[in-house]
């Protein structure tokens, strides 16, 4: 029996074995990704903070300073800079703690009104309403200790990871050479120079996602300052540039930070609707910021289009959490530099781009 001669393979057809082998590729790697966050969350932050550091050390190094002392200095610039925002996060607790007094009579006073409220309008009478606090109070109990159980595990988590970056950052900074050296026999020979490009300019990328994100803090003080000054808070630029500061702590900045302007609005006007002017400010900023300014701003610098900043964002969420929504943007610029210079690759490259690029 002749044997059949063997047909070759249509380009559409190792297309979409390609495309197959991609997808089980991100599905492999999502999955890695969120069973090893406790390691990779720290681990990636220390990169970021090294490839921000690294010129930094390199300039002093150049200067005769030891390449220990060189990493040391850069640690405590970056340890004061986080400083003043736990200071500042501090120092919000604080002023609000000393308003309390006055904050717990403004509550009573509403929390009477309302009841009063309900009597009229609703014929709820005062024991109805008790039975309605005690039940509220009950079902409350049973949910508190699976509160405070993920609450102790998620400050623990943090502790962790404020105690492991800066030595993930040494470290990391201290055998730059050799980890690259490591990364240079992992490809051929002849990719040696692609590597070397795509190394500097990521460090280039990093820079420009900070300069994305100061931006973004700029203008998001800019517009709290101005919703707040609209409903006539006082002091609206001091709220609304320390709420833009400490949104760098995610969920948690926003939140201390909104309590104070809440209070003095509270205790200033004596009405329940500018503390919820506060709120409404804002919550529209940080939905702007979310969805159009950040992905704007760091995705112009980055040269990457706003949809795929989005889903980015978006898939950090699912995968890492508020981290993710941050490191993923940084990892995205890097795939994008990988695939620029692989041809294979190249319509992935097109996908992530502006579109500003030359033909």
């Amino acid at each position: 029996m002749v044997p059949l001669p063997k047909m070759p393979i249509s380009s559409d057809i190792a297309k979409r074995i390609s495309a197959l082998e991609i997808l089980q590729y991100i599905f492999l790697l999502s999955v890695l990704l969120y069973f090893g966050k406790t390691l990779f969350i720290p681990l990636s932050f220390a990169m970021l903070i090294s490839f921000i550091l690294y010129p930094v050390c390199k300039w002093m190094e150049q200067k005769g300073i030891h390449k220990s002392v060189a990493i040391g200095i850069s640690l405590f610039i970056v340890t004061l800079f986080f400083g003043a925002i736990l200071y500042l996060l501090i120092s919000q607790i604080l002023q609000f703690s000393s308003e309390w007094q006055t904050l717990e009579l403004k509550l009573e006073e509403s929390l009477n009104q309302l009841s009063v409220f309900l009597t009229n309008h609703f014929g709820v009478n005062e024991e109805k309403q008790l039975d309605y606090i005690k039940n509220a109070v009950n079902n409350s109990g049973s949910q508190i200790f699976p509160f405070l159980k993920s609450t102790i595990y998620s400050f623990s988590e943090s502790l962790f990871s404020l105690l492991i970056i800066p030595i993930f950052t040494a470290i990391i900074l201290s055998y730059r050479q050799l980890l690259t050296q490591a990364l240079y026999q992992i490809f051929p020979p002849n990719k040696k120079e692609m590597i070397h490009e795509i190394i500097i300019e990521t460090i280039h990328e990093y820079y420009k996602f900070i300069k994305g994100m100061l931006m973004v803090y700029l203008i998001v003080g800019i517009l709290n300052s101005i919703g707040l000054a609209i409903i006539g808070i006082p002091y609206p630029f001091l709220f609304g540039f320390t709420a833009s500061i400490l949104t760098f702590i995610p969920y948690v900045g926003i939140m201390i930070s909104s309590l104070l302007p809440i209070t003095v609005a509270w205790i200033t006007f004596n009405s329940i609707w500018y503390p919820l002017g506060v709120v409404a400010v804002f919550s529209a900023v940080q939905v702007l910021e979310a969805y159009i300014i950040f992905p704007y701003a760091v995705g112009s610098r980055l040269k990457i289009n706003t949809l795929a900043i989005l889903v980015m964002i978006i898939a950090g969420g699912i995968i890492w959490g508020a981290s993710g929504m941050i490191l993923f943007i940084p990892f995205i610029s890097i795939i994008k530099l990988i695939a620029d210079r692989t041809e294979s690759l190249k319509t992935l490259s097109v996908l992530l781009s502006d579109g500003k690029q030359k033909k």
